[in-house]
């Protein structure tokens, strides 16, 4: 094989290794397992608006609200001491 033959060979495989490598790096991070899940413990006194404030500072607290209940299945609004709540991640 000539010199440029060679040259011509090692370049497609690198191009080869590159486009391989490209493809198959979105997939091996789309595998990682996801963070803990956010949560949070109701304190004695706590609404689900006081839960949204502390927690989502600067946020929408009826949407925060909105999606903590979608979240936990609550029917209604009422939160007690000790119930552990999971909360929506900022996006």
């Amino acid at each position: 094989m000539t010199r440029r033959g060679r040259l011509v060979v090692t370049v497609f495989l690198l191009l080869l290794v590159a486009g391989l490598a490209a493809i198959l790096a979105p997939a091996s991070r789309a595998a990682d397992p996801p963070g803990p899940v956010p949560t949070a413990v109701v304190r004695p006194g706590d609404t689900l608006w006081s839960v949204a404030e502390r927690h989502r500072p600067g946020s929408q607290p009826f949407a925060v609200i909105e999606k903590i209940r979608r979240l936990n299945g609550l029917e209604d609004y009422t939160v007690h001491a000790g119930q552990r709540l999971i909360l929506p991640t900022e996006r």
